[in-house]
């Protein structure tokens, strides 16, 4: 899930490089965790230790197609790029989620970046034709919309995913308000909204709850590391990126055939 982008501007020199992560390095890191959270639910139900770091790697994705809208050169290639992909992955995804290939009930995670592009587009669209009031006002109804499209279509993630995009494309500015306000709506999507499941633990008599999705709020120390500096930038990579999503499902599905046999 590469995203096309220009050349990116240079981190700042005060910067320690060691604290740097490229693009590309967000991008192996993001596929890794998916990884680990999905060889949990086909192979690995015990481990629960793999979905609960698995639950980094969806923000870390959303924040990433953001920067590919904010930096790309060709919008509609870039949207094309997503929609031929998610159709390519969506029977891998329905073997993985439903054991079939056709399982209407859940759709693959690019439609909810699909989705979130193309709101996005919207809201742009409108900011730049109408005034502060009525842009904020078209802003705050596609919000909603955004919400409850992604429930009605059953996409991966559903309106809260829609909203984890649009939380990175508002508060997208590298200072210490956004960064705030990145972080409580994490909170809010991840602990408030999909937070029903959680684990209890007893530190020094008192018991607490840890929300197995609140780990997703890890996924900040990551995006915050990064500074626009882009790594790697050819189109193999790109497209191990993007054929990464589908190959993998297709690959965990038929061990885990394999194996049941």
């Amino acid at each position: 899930m590469r995203q096309d982008q220009t050349k990116s501007c240079c981190a700042s020199p005060m910067i320690d490089s060691k604290l740097n992560i490229s693009s590309t390095s967000l991008h192996i890191l993001a596929m890794a965790l998916m990884l680990c959270d999905h060889l949990w639910a086909m192979l690995l139900p015990a481990q629960e230790w793999l979905t609960c770091i698995g639950r980094i790697a969806f923000p870390v994705f959303a924040f990433m197609i953001v920067e590919g809208y904010l930096h790309t050169h060709d919008l509609r290639r870039y949207l094309l790029r997503m929609l031929v992909w998610a159709l390519l992955s969506e029977v891998p995804f329905d073997l993985m989620y439903g054991g079939s290939i056709f399982y209407p009930y859940h759709q693959n995670v690019l439609w909810t970046f699909l989705l979130g592009l193309l709101l996005i587009r919207m809201i742009d669209q409108g900011r730049g034709r109408l005034r502060p009031v009525f842009s904020f006002l078209l802003s705050a109804g596609i919000v909603i919309l955004g919400f409850v499209l992604g429930y009605v279509t059953m996409i991966d993630y559903y309106g809260v995913g829609v909203l984890t995009v649009l939380t990175f494309y508002f508060f997208r500015n590298r200072n210490w308000r956004n960064r705030i306000c990145q972080f409580l709506c994490l909170y809010i999507l991840n602990v408030k909204v999909l937070g029903g499941y959680y684990y209890e633990i007893r530190i020094f008599g008192f018991e607490a709850k840890i929300i197995q999705q609140g780990f997703a709020l890890l996924s900040l120390i990551p995006i915050w590391l990064y500074h626009g500096r882009q790594g790697i930038h050819s189109k193999a990579f790109q497209y191990f990126c993007y054929a990464f999503y589908p190959a993998h499902m297709l690959a965990l599905f038929i061990i885990r055939e394999w194996i049941l046999r």
